[in-house]
Parts: structure tokens; C-alpha cells; sequence
């Protein structure tokens, strides 16, 4: 195929994007020779020149939208953490929720990951704590019943991570759990219960700080597999209870480093098709030794029909992996651009320009700013760009850069939350500083709400106007987005260290129309992983795959939602499931739920 011309859109990137590293070499090249070695950024701090430059102020027409905090009213009646901190590394990297509808009653169903008991008391003190995971029931008007002790997912320890997938093809949501010990598997009975299947499925024997899960069906063979983000190889060891190091004018204690620690292998479970799982990532060439691991996302980047996977590493390299189709991986990190060093957490995965491939939303450790990665695969015109895949962070030139520089990111999700057909963002901020006047908590950070005015304009921060909740102070860490009370826009659920979780109605998002699709396979994996669902109205096109947004610990709704702005109908649809099949509906009335069987 011949290569089509970029845009002008693009070509303007490409030769800002260049002048400026050009710019930026020379300007420090000066600098040291004339004033020596420039001293470190502190967080917070105001450059001349820099930070002045890239701030943005809030332009006419931003939405009129707000976000209210009803987790109370709701009935989610969750503390994070039971016990007093002990300052150690697994206590403090907080845990994620996941948004599954696992009675089939249409309501997404909410399952959230705790901290039963500190790291070091006995195992009958963990059984007595009132804490651990709870599942909420959705009820249908808004509110939440707690079925935990019922349903027997109440995971008691120091868990991390939840995902939902219906890995034995029955028609129910079953559940993973992740944590610092032990990756637990729940299976869905259909009647209210579950059954813990996690020896006989072959995840037990694997011990280690198990962080992210992510299902897809890799190899296409129709039962989804599972991908496990390994962090480090963490002990305690009283020796080093005393050590500290200095980051940022911050003392930071040994134990609550993870360059301290050798980085944890991640894992991949091969779904053997009859209740078991065989471990492949080595084999598969997505172990990731090096990576200390927090969350992975599968999406078809390169958009040859296979999902590939892209891992979000703290100190160290991000990996990216091309499903070459064949069991096997390719590491693509460096030649795709994105093998970035820097504290990475959360993960979210859009098509933010709309040009019909998926960009990675990054978000990152304080000072480091967080990252888009724009997939340089596709032009605007549909047009397909010669070459491999690659990627180029273009964070700063749409406004997502500087304004992290003074906090820590963790959960995340590109999400349309004013329905006009543009992919906005949201951003959990908390500190893994600890609180100077108390040691035992850590320090609360606001989180960020991103509204796309439009892929020219960029991105501005709209949470001074968008609802009280966004002026309080939390230690966020996992997000999971869903529209839980099916009124038509998309909500948020926020899991906060120590302290209560947030569910952020969204109050006026439904005020310009929406569509929702819902997949019904029979041929492909039952959840619908690796799914992409394209809609086209008036002439421009969204897209996007279930299953993509791993956010951070978290998992959000097993479901596309695109928001439609004032257009009446859309004009086409087509999903293409795993199996190849694709399905092609037209003219569709919007502001419903439209359910497409393979």
C-alpha cells in the first residue's frame, strides 16, 4: 500500500516535536557551559521560562458538569485499611476495584480490594479483622447491597488487584484477586455464590507481590487468558527498618523503596480450555524480568486482529510486547518509543485524536509528569504509515505534563464524560510520602479531571468547576469507570489508602446523547475481550476495545460507551470479535443499550 500524506495536523507536530529537541539540547548545552550543572527540579517548583510557559488557562465552553461523591448514600460502606501502618512497601501501594456484572440482572456489580490487618500479625488476627474485599450487589435504583459473606469472595490480607472474566465460557462473571502473597481464583456457580478454584485452576503455587491482572484472549482460541504484573521480590528484614535515603528534599525509609528490591517475573496463564491454566511467560516472551510491574493493558496496537500488551513498570523500562500470533512475543519496547524509565502505575488506552488506532494515557511518580503516547500508526485520513509501530509523548503539547509534576498518579482511564465524542481523562493523585507530623499516614493529594476540548486544542484541567470532591484531599490509588445506574453517563469509583472510597456520580453528562454496546459472543471468549466496537456519526468515527482499560488495580466496565454529542442516530456500527467474525448494524436511534450477538 502506498503511504499516504500525514495531515497537516501531524506534520505541524512532527516539526515542533523536532524543533524543540533541538532547542532543548542546544538551550542546556549553553546552560552548562555558562552556569555549570543545573540543580534537580523539586516538586512544585516554578521555573522560569518552563513552567510559566506550559501553563493553561480554562477556555469558554468548558462543560457544566459536575461530580458528586455518593458512596455513603449508595450503601459502599468500605475502609481500606484495618490496622495502623508498619511502613512497608506493600501496605503502601494501595489496592483497585473492578466493575462486573456477575448475576447477569443488566447492573454492573462493584468488588473492591482492601487491607485486612498490617503486614506482620498473625494469621488468626487477620481472620478476626472486620476488614478485607467486599462485593456490592447493584441494586438497580442507585444503591448497593453487600453480599460478600454470602457470595465467599471476602479475601482476607493484603490485596492488590481485582478483574472480572467468565474464563470457563458458562455465561458468569468469575473473579481473580491479586495480592503480596497470592493470586486467588473465584468461580461463578450462577446462583449468588463462588467457588475458590484457585489450586485446581494452578494459580496457588505461584507466590510473590502480585499487583495488576489483565484477561484477553491472546492466542484467539476462545477462552481468555490472564496476565499477572509481578512488582519486586519484598521481605522484611529488621536490619533495614532504620535505612533511609534522601528523594526530593523527602526522606524515603528503605523499606518503602523499590529500587531496594529485585524486580518480581510477571506471569501469563494459558486457559487450557477445562478449568485449568498453564503459566507460558517465559516461554511466551512476556516475562518481563527486569520490569518491576504495576499494571498491563491488552490492545490490538498495531491493528493486525491480535491484542498485544503493554506493561507499566516502576524504576525500570516499560515493556511493550507484539502478539505475533503464534503463542509468541516480540519485544517491541525501544523500537516503539515507549520503553520509558520513569515511575509508571496506571495505565489508560483511547483513541484520543479519533485517527482509529489507541494511544497510552501513563500516569507517573512525582517530578517525572505523566505521558501520552500518540500511535504514530495512523493519519487522520485513514491512512497507514510505513514502518513499525511507534509511539512519541506529546504529554506537554496537549497540557497533561506540567501539571503532574507535583504529584503522584495511579488510577486511570480515557473517558468521555460530557458526551460530546471526545475522549477526556481522569487522574487519582496520592503520596507515598509519608505525613511529617504523623508518620503513620501518608500525605493527600487532589485528584485531576482532564476535559478534551478538541485533539487541536488539548486538554485542560476542569476540577475547580466541576464539583467540591475535586478540592478534597485524598491517598488515591485505584479508579474503576462505569455507568452504574444506567442513566447514560459514565461514573467513577475511587479506592483511597486508610480512608473511605469515593463513587463520583456523574450529574449532567447524559445532557448531550450516548450509545452503549454490549457484546453477546458465542464463538469468542464470553466477556468479549479484545472486542473492537467502531461507531460512525456524521462522518467521524470512534472506536473502541473492551477490556483495554486496566487503569491501575482496577477494571472498569465490561462495555463501550461513546458519547454522541447532539447527533440523533448513528449511522453505522460494526464490532469484529475475536474469531474474525464482524458484525455491521446501521442506523441506530441513540440515548440506549445495544446488545450485539457474534
Amino acid at each position: 500500500m502506498a503511504r499516504k500524506p500525514l495531515t497537516r495536523r501531524k506534520r505541524l507536530i512532527f516539526q515542533y516535536t523536532l524543533f524543540g529537541i533541538v532547542s532543548v539540547l542546544a538551550a542546556t548545552g549553553i546552560l552548562l557551559l555558562v552556569r555549570g550543572r543545573p540543580k534537580p527540579y523539586l516538586p512544585g517548583e516554578k521555573v522560569e521560562g518552563i513552567t510559566s510557559d506550559l501553563a493553561r488557562n480554562l477556555p469558554a465552553g468548558y462543560p457544566q458538569i459536575q461530580f458528586t461523591n455518593v458512596a455513603t448514600q449508595a450503601g459502599i460502606r468500605f475502609k481500606h485499611f484495618h490496622g495502623k501502618r508498619t511502613t512497608q512497601l506493600p501496605e503502601d501501594m494501595g489496592s483497585g476495584a473492578a466493575w462486573g456484572d456477575f448475576n447477569n440482572d443488566g447492573n454492573l456489580d462493584l468488588y473492591v480490594c482492601g487491607i485486612a490487618a498490617p503486614l506482620g500479625v498473625s494469621s488468626e488476627e487477620v481472620a478476626r479483622s472486620t476488614g478485607g474485599n467486599r462485593l456490592f450487589l447493584n441494586n438497580g435504583n442507585g444503591t448497593f447491597k453487600d453480599v460478600t459473606e454470602m457470595a465467599g469472595v471476602g479475601f482476607k490480607g493484603v490485596s492488590m488487584g481485582a478483574a472480572w472474566a467468565d474464563y470457563d465460557n458458562d455465561g458468569h462473571l468469575d473473579l481473580v484477586v491479586t495480592s503480596f502473597d497470592r493470586i486467588a481464583l473465584y468461580r461463578n456457580r450462577g446462583d449468588g455464590t463462588f467457588q475458590d478454584t484457585s489450586v485446581m485452576a494452578g494459580f496457588d503455587r505461584h507466590r510473590g507481590f502480585w499487583t495488576g491482572a489483565s484477561w484477553s484472549d491472546y492466542d484467539r482460541d476462545g477462552f481468555v487468558d490472564l496476565y499477572i504484573c509481578g512488582y519486586v521480590k519484598y521481605s522484611f528484614d529488621p536490619e533495614f527498618s532504620s535505612k533511609s535515603s534522601s528523594q526530593y528534599s523527602e526522606v524515603i525509609p528503605f523499606m518503602l523503596n523499590p529500587s531496594s528490591y529485585m524486580p518480581e517475573r510477571n506471569l501469563l496463564f494459558r486457559n487450557n480450555g477445562d478449568g485449568t491454566f498453564r503459566e507460558v511467560a517465559e516461554e511466551a516472551g512476556v516475562d518481563n524480568p527486569e520490569g518491576r510491574s504495576l499494571s498491563a493493558a491488552w490492545a490490538d496496537f498495531d491493528g493486525d486482529g491480535w491484542p498485544d500488551i503493554y506493561v507499566a513498570n516502576d524504576i525500570s523500562d516499560n515493556a511493550m510486547y507484539r502478539n505475533l500470533g503464534n503463542g509468541k512475543f516480540e519485544d517491541i519496547s525501544h523500537s516503539a518509543w515507549v520503553a520509558d524509565y520513569r515511575g509508571a502505575m496506571g495505565l489508560g488506552v483511547g483513541d484520543y485524536d479519533r485517527d482509529g488506532d489507541f494511544d497510552i494515557y501513563v500516569t507517573h511518580w512525582i517530578a517525572q509528569e505523566n505521558a501520552l503516547y500518540w500511535n504514530l500508526r495512523l493519519s487522520n485520513d485513514g491512512g497507514t504509515k510505513a514502518g513499525p509501530l511507534q509511539f512519541t509523548d506529546i504529554a506537554d503539547m496537549v497540557g497533561l505534563g506540567q501539571i503532574a509534576l507535583s504529584v503522584i498518579g495511579w488510577g486511570t482511564s480515557f473517558f468521555d464524560y460530557d458526551n460530546d465524542g471526545l475522549l477526556d481523562l481522569f487522574t487519582v493523585n496520592g503520596s507515598t510520602f509519608q505525613d511529617e507530623k504523623d508518620s503513620s499516614h501518608l500525605v493527600p493529594m487532589k485528584n485531576h479531571l482532564f476535559w478534551l476540548k478538541s485533539p487541536e486544542d488539548g486538554y485542560f484541567e476542569v476540577g475547580a468547576v466541576s464539583g467540591q470532591v475535586f478540592q478534597e484531599l485524598h491517598v488515591g490509588r485505584g479508579a474503576a469507570f462505569a455507568d452504574y445506574d444506567n442513566d447514560g453517563d459514565v461514573d467513577i469509583f475511587v479506592v483511597n489508602h486508610e480512608g473511605s472510597p469515593l463513587l463520583l456520580r456523574n450529574d449532567g453528562g447524559n445532557k448531550n446523547n450516548w450509545l452503549k454496546v454490549r457484546l453477546r459472543p458465542t464463538k469468542s471468549n464470553r466477556s468479549g475481550y479484545g472486542a473492537v466496537v467502531q461507531i460512525e456519526t456524521n462522518g467521524i468515527r470512534q472506536i473502541q476495545e473492551i477490556g483495554s482499560q486496566s487503569s491501575y488495580l482496577s477494571q472498569s466496565a465490561l462495555e463501550a460507551h461513546f458519547g454522541l454529542g447532539h447527533s440523533k442516530t448513528v449511522s453505522h456500527l460494526s464490532v469484529r470479535f475475536p474469531s474474525g467474525e464482524v458484525r455491521v448494524l446501521e442506523q441506530i436511534p441513540v440515548n440506549q443499550t445495544v446488545v450485539v450477538a457474534e
